[in-house]
C-alpha cells in the first residue's frame, strides 16, 4: 500500500474556508480520479506562527496507481489548488510505502 501525504501549513485567517473546501471538493476531486482507497485528514499539534498544519493522507493499493494520478492527475488538480490558495498555504509533500501495518 502506498501512502501520499500532503504537510500544510495554512494562514489562520483562511483555514476554515480552506478545510470546508478541502472536505467538499479538493478531496472528493482526487478520489474521483478512482485511483485511491481512501483519505483522511489530522490536524497537527505543533506551535506555530501565523497558521495551522495539516496532513492531508491519501491511501493507494501500488505504485502504479500514484504514478499514474502523477501523469494524469495531479498537474490540473494541483494547479486548481493553486489558484485558490497559493499565498495562503505552503505545503509539502511525501510518498511512503507501508510495508508493515496492525489493526487491532
Amino acid at each position: 500500500m502506498i501512502l501520499y501525504n500532503i504537510t500544510v501549513s495554512i494562514d489562520y485567517d483562511v483555514h476554515q474556508e480552506w478545510l470546508i473546501w478541502m472536505k467538499e471538493v479538493h478531496i472528493p476531486d482526487v478520489l474521483s480520479t478512482g485511483l485511491f482507497i481512501k483519505s483522511k485528514i489530522a490536524k497537527i499539534h505543533a506551535e506555530q506562527e501565523g497558521g495551522i498544519s495539516y496532513s492531508i493522507q491519501y491511501y493507494l493499493n501500488s505504485w502504479e496507481n500514484y504514478q499514474d494520478y502523477q501523469s494524469s492527475f495531479a498537474e490540473e488538480l494541483q494547479k486548481k489548488y493553486q489558484k485558490k490558495y497559493a499565498n495562503k498555504s505552503v505545503a509539502f509533500r511525501t510518498v511512503l510505502e507501508i510495508i508493515y501495518e496492525v489493526n487491532s
